[in-house]
């Protein structure tokens, strides 16, 4: 399995070089040359797998002979040992042909641990193979930091470093990050917003002469395939768990970062039935703006209920991009290049093949706190905000009600507390017994202001080696 870059430009890669690299030179993001295809009959006979066993049949072509498949097999139980459901990602249901796909029975409460757990794995893995050291610099708007500082927490052959909007995550995001205790653990909060931690991000990859040549970096945001990998193994799960593949499935996905979505394109893709893609958004809503009216701008960043989604440059939907415009990374280049100085739109063909698969919605926090408060009182069920966009968002879009729709939720409620007493209700959702004591764990983090030298320098001095 070879990767290219959606830019066209730079040399292509094997698996561990894709893993390591995270952005490419020409400051593309790296896809799979082609795609593994799985007929109906392969798909039919995975039913009844452990989860471990199925994300094995999905994964396994795209890591191919970077790692045997024993030890990868090994990753993978021990990646998903952790989580406190048998079946890892449960379904729940709302009501009729209507679902929650609940992603949150991780370590750190968020969907991103099917992905983090599996990629601090292979980072250390890979690392030992080659003698290396890495430095996993991320920016997060709430949930990737926490799930990347538990899953790389105990490489050895790690530091990291994960950005934070000063003052703009929950509580909970932020003490999950900030006290777990380890010398190779860095939390900076930075004063600004998440575009403005992930363009540090993406500028450090571009040039790291900060590191003096003595490490490289590595990437733990969703730019990194891995992560994406991952990912799209829940689509197949929960589509077996409900008659697929002799049955189509719709999904709704909260997104910011298009990441997530993305792993549902590419299941579909690679043959799994699915009619409708749903993309939620908050009022942060490029990728609505875009997919209901082909306009593609950025508008002023808002601080909302839902801050895993106060996103407005959706980095991984310049992979979508690369395939409607026909693998074309010239073309591309060119349209984000146009894109950074105002609006842009694509082909009328092109965004229309897009809306055969794709729609969309974005939900105010008025309506998040309805959507919440709704759903409890239908079933006494709760739900995160950015679940609540996501239900929101597959009701007001929904194509077909004899199709079922999945809604992904993305994070336990608990974690924005402050989101559940505004919708009104007196129930307050209690943390898993693992994080009981979370409000009595020491914090550290350092305040940095926005500025990329002082975040590099910072990482210059701290990092193990330096």
């Amino acid at each position: 399995m070879r990767y290219i870059s959606t830019r066209g430009e730079a040399p292509a890669l094997g698996f561990e070089d894709v893993l390591l690299t995270g952005l490419a030179t020409d400051g593309g993001l790296y896809v799979p040359e082609s795609l593994p295809h799985f007929s109906l009959e392969e798909i039919r006979s995975w039913r009844g797998l452990p989860y471990s066993e199925l994300a094995f049949k999905i994964m396994y072509p795209f890591v191919d002979d970077a790692i045997p498949e024993d030890d990868f097999r090994k990753m993978l139980d021990e990646t998903y040992d952790v989580f406190a459901h048998n079946a890892v990602a449960p379904l729940v249901q709302l009501d009729a042909n209507e679902w929650v796909l609940e992603l949150f029975r991780g370590p750190t409460l968020a969907f991103k641990d099917f992905a983090l757990q599996l990629l601090g794995r292979l980072l250390d893995y890979v690392l030992e193979k080659r003698n290396e050291h890495a430095v996993i610099m991320g920016a997060t708007s709430g949930d990737t930091g926490s799930a990347a500082i538990e899953g790389c927490r105990r490489c050895e052959h790690v530091d990291i470093f994960i950005l934070h909007p000063h003052q703009r995550v929950s509580e909970v995001q932020r003490r999950q990050m900030t006290t777990v205790p380890g010398d190779n653990i860095h939390n900076l909060a930075i004063e600004g917003n998440f575009d403005d931690c992930q363009r540090m991000v993406k500028a450090s990859f571009g040039d790291q002469s900060f590191l003096g040549g003595k490490a490289r970096l590595a990437a733990v945001n969703s730019i990194n395939w891995a992560r994406i990998m991952a990912q799209i193994v829940y689509y197949f799960q929960a589509s077996l768990s409900l008659g697929g593949p002799d049955r189509s499935m719709a999904f709704s996905v909260p997104t910011g970062n298009f990441g997530d979505i993305f792993a549902g394109y590419l299941a579909k893709k690679m043959g799994l039935p699915i009619s409708q893609l749903v993309i939620a958004t908050n009022r942060n809503d490029i990728l609505h703006r875009f997919m209901s009216g082909n306009r593609y701008e950025q508008h002023q960043l808002e601080h909302t209920l839902s801050p895993s989604m106060d996103i407005m440059v959706s980095s991984n939907f310049e992979r979508l991009l690369f395939d409607l415009h026909g693998r074309d990374g010239a073309a591309v280049k060119l349209l984000l290049e146009n894109a950074a100085k105002g609006p842009v739109s694509i082909e009328d063909y092109r965004w229309r093949h897009a809306r055969k698969l794709f729609d969309s919605d974005a939900v105010d926090d008025k309506a998040t706190c309805e959507t919440i408060r709704q759903v409890y009182d239908e079933n006494e069920y709760l739900l995160d905000p950015h679940t609540a966009i996501g239900v929101k968002a597959a009701r007001s879009c929904r194509r077909d009600p004899a199709v079922p729709m999945i809604t992904l939720g993305t994070a336990h409620p608990a974690k924005f507390p402050d989101a559940i007493a505004e919708a009104g209700l007196t129930v307050k959702p209690q943390l898993p017994a693992h994080m009981a004591d979370l409000f009595d764990r020491e914090e550290r983090y350092t305040v940095l202001g926005n500025n990329l030298t002082d975040v590099q320098d910072f990482m210059a001095k701290h990092w193990k080696h330096a």
